[in-house]
């Protein structure tokens, strides 16, 4: 050991002084250095339990005798084991808290007293039936959706039995709860739970099942880790929902179980859908149905309106033709009105001009008409001898004369 004189004091035995820190770290090393006190397990009961803030355990093991310090931080495991009058097995060092020269026992794991045996029967039971195929996923059978008939394996007394009435009371009334009395604890209770699965199995009509029994430690629910429980289970002809314990709590029924809930209650909400849910869901799907029927209709009256659409284009059209005809008839119409009217004009264009060449208009500019002896109109004087009788018209009249002379230019009358 090294260490400093501190008072500066000559001895006359020449013994050397240590500080404190020095001592301290001496027997922590020495402590930490026997093999035995490195990897110790000590069985005690806990006293004066804190869990601070920081998630660190502290706590006293003791016995009728004696008190050891201990310490679990917050990454060991099994701190939900700790509460004061509980008698626990820790694993850990000892060593010494050199800021206070406490004796200290740093633990890294605890389990309850009289666990290690069970658990080690625990997990080797549930090797041995994960390896034959006991828990595969592939096996497990849904839940039905809406049961009519839910059996219930419990104890007959208790708050479990109450807590699965009463949620399936309150969610879904329908169902007919069938309950097989079993006991749930205890050297007895494994034989009846398998005696709970063949009366199970001999009913009728039975759409699920509920296994359940409320929290304890692992030896209360051992039953449930029996190997002809794990059994019962996986050859039951009925889906099964493991509620055993609390949700730390695992057994091997929870593992061979279609399903497994951290409580009795959970079981029951998940078996049973919530009445007031259904009606919802009821209410919905009417809604969905009305539209469905309603968009049908509709869906129908535009296909039957498209085919009498379609129907319409392939009659021929005779609205447009009798348009048309009327269309030409009033342009006839209008075209013969026009045609009359034009000839009216060229009818009086040529009256007027034949007026304008007639004999009363000639006649009118002093012209005359020789008329013969037989009432034709002379147009030559060599039509004429002396001594013929003649007419000469006027515009305003007719004289009757007689030839006396004809030369070659003229003819002479006796007026």
């Amino acid at each position: 050991m090294t260490g400093n004189y501190d008072s500066g004091q000559e001895q006359s035995d020449q013994q050397t002084a240590y500080t404190v820190s020095a001592v301290a770290d001496y027997l922590k090393t020495s402590l930490e250095s026997d093999p035995r006190l490195a990897d110790l397990t000590v069985i005690g009961e806990v006293s004066g339990y804190r869990n601070p803030s920081s998630g660190h355990h502290y706590f006293a093991l003791r016995d009728e005798q004696s008190v050891i310090r201990c310490v679990l931080f917050r990454s060991g495991r099994g701190g939900r084991f700790l509460t004061d009058g509980t008698q626990v097995i820790c694993h850990g060092r000892i060593s010494i808290y050199t800021a206070r020269g406490d004796l200290q026992f740093y633990v890294d794991h605890v389990e309850p007293d009289g666990v290690g045996a069970l658990q080690q029967a625990y997990e080797e039971m549930r090797k041995r039936l994960e390896a034959e195929g006991l828990f595969e996923q592939d096996r497990k059978r849904p839940l039905p959706e809406l049961p009519s008939r839910i059996a219930v394996i419990t104890s007959p007394t208790g708050a479990v039995i109450q807590d699965i009435l009463n949620v399936l009371t309150r969610r879904y009334p329908l169902a007919e709860i069938v309950l097989i009395p079993t006991s749930v604890q205890g050297e007895k209770a494994a034989p009846e739970i398998v005696k709970a699965f063949q009366a199970l199995n001999a009913l009728d009509n039975i759409d699920v099942a509920i296994v359940a029994r409320g929290g304890g430690s692992l030896e209360d629910l051992w039953a449930f880790n029996e190997e002809i429980v794990a059994r019962a289970i996986f050859s039951s002809n009925i889906p099964i929902i493991s509620a055993i314990g609390h949700e730390t709590d695992t057994t091997i029924a929870d593992w061979v179980a279609d399903r497994r809930v951290p409580t009795p209650s959970a079981a029951a909400e998940i078996i049973a859908p919530d009445a007031r849910d259904l009606a919802e869901y009821v209410a919905g799907y009417a809604a969905r149905i009305d539209e469905i029927i309603g968009r049908s209709v509709r869906d129908s009256r535009s296909q039957f309106e498209m085919a009498i659409d379609r129907m319409n284009l392939r009659v021929p059209d005779t609205a447009q033709p009798r348009q048309r005809i009327d269309d030409l008839l009033t342009r006839a119409r209008l075209a013969g009105q026009r045609l009359v009217e034009s000839s009216k004009q060229r009818l009086a264009t040529v009256e007027a001009s034949l007026n304008a060449l007639g004999p009363a208009k000639i006649l009118g500019r002093g012209y005359t008409i020789t008329r013969l002896a037989d009432g034709n109109a002379a147009n030559s004087a060599g039509q004429f001898a002396a001594g013929d009788k003649l007419g000469v018209m006027f515009a305003d009249g007719t004289v009757e004369t007689t030839v006396d002379e004809v030369d070659n230019k003229s003819i002479v009358v006796d007026s």
